[in-house]
């Protein structure tokens, strides 16, 4: 492909929505995404290893080998919320109109 023949389209900001979602599950899809990314950087930060960090999440080691993996289809919004938490976060929901 050429360069003059590449088509750039601006985002709306949610890229979910672009890549065609339903807005309402864009939405919680980029919460989901968002908060994993805060958490995988929670995790470096401390620099505990995949052992240590399950010991502290309550949680297995395969488990968090699947977050740090990016694998956002396999935890809910809830329960990355929850780790936050654990992890020393302070995950907070703010609601707009």
């Amino acid at each position: 492909m050429k360069k003059d023949e590449i088509q750039i389209t601006e985002s709306c900001g949610n890229v979910f929505i672009d890549l065609g979602f339903p807005p309402a599950e864009a939405e919680v899809m980029k919460l989901r995404a968002e908060t994993m990314i805060r958490l995988r950087q929670r995790l470096r930060e401390q620099g505990w290893t995949q052992a240590e960090a399950a010991r502290r999440l309550g949680v297995t080691q395969p488990r968090v080998s699947r977050l740090l993996k990016r694998k956002v289809e396999d935890f809910s919004l809830d329960m990355l919320l929850t780790l936050a938490a654990r992890a020393g976060l302070h995950p907070e929901l703010k609601l707009t109109a």
